[in-house]
């Protein structure tokens, strides 16, 4: 059964017409009046629905049953990344959400090459959330994790407050590297900090360390960009179960 997010909040037993995105999602499937679909708002769990009419732009839904099923992991890991350049930074933003990330923080850094300001960052920033709801769509989540807007790096550090994961990890590849999982937590939250090609540089690196973040390895091979945070993640949530 289709599985689409609707932004508005529902109830079992409403009837009403789906946000203009969730409306073109039915419309693309051809979808038809009696068909069943599966409607998640990102409070928690999913509803059952029947589409009830197809308008031109507009689409009518019957919402039913409200299951409290979740797919969530036991740890939330929190990756602050350092954005790559091109499509990459769309395909580590899908990926990380469906293996069951809790949030992105994109950053700009030094070495970073893609640079956005203004109203190209929030652009750009709403079309990764979009990306990450699609994602929970596919792969069956009802949260959504949230993608933040950009940040950057020092000034996102000195804001990091009481509330942020006390367990932080930020990739290097130092002497003093510890292997990513040792002491980390078996529950609660963890947060992982990693640069864009090129990583981060020594004062950054220095930084997040003087803000209580461990400098960790993820092994002999350097990997790319996108791939260092999603083997991290995959990595804190194995050591979670």
């Amino acid at each position: 059964m289709p599985r689409i997010h609707c932004a508005t909040p529902l109830a079992s037993g409403q009837s009403l017409g789906l946000p203009p995105g969730a409306a073109r999602h039915v419309q693309v499937l051809r979808l038809q009046p009696g068909d069943g679909i599966t409607l998640f708002d990102g409070r928690g769990g999913e509803f059952e629905a029947t589409v009830e009419r197809m308008g031109r732009n507009d689409v009518d839904v019957r919402v039913g049953a409200h299951h409290t099923v979740e797919r969530e992991a036991a740890l939330a890991v929190h990756l602050a990344v350092g954005m790559p350049a091109n499509d990459r930074m769309d395909w580590l933003v899908e990926k990380a959400t469906e293996l069951g990330v809790a949030s992105i923080q994109p950053l700009q850094t030094a070495h970073g090459v893609l640079r956005l300001a203004g109203e190209r960052a929030q652009k750009k920033q709403d079309h990764w959330q979009a990306v990450a709801v699609a994602a929970c769509e596919q792969c069956g989540r009802n949260q959504v994790p949230a993608v933040h807007p950009v940040r950057d790096l020092g000034t996102w550090l000195d804001g990091l407050g009481a509330d942020a994961p006390a367990a932080r990890h930020v990739l290097g590849f130092g002497d003093e590297a510890q292997p990513l999982g040792r002491g980390a937590p078996a529950g609660g939250s963890a947060l992982f900090l990693s640069g864009p090609e090129g990583g981060l540089n020594p004062q950054e690196e220095a930084r997040a360390r003087a803000s209580g973040f461990v400098l960790t390895t993820l092994g002999p091979r350097i990997l790319r960009a996108e791939t260092a945070p999603l083997a991290a993640l995959v990595h804190l949530l194995a050591v979670a179960g």
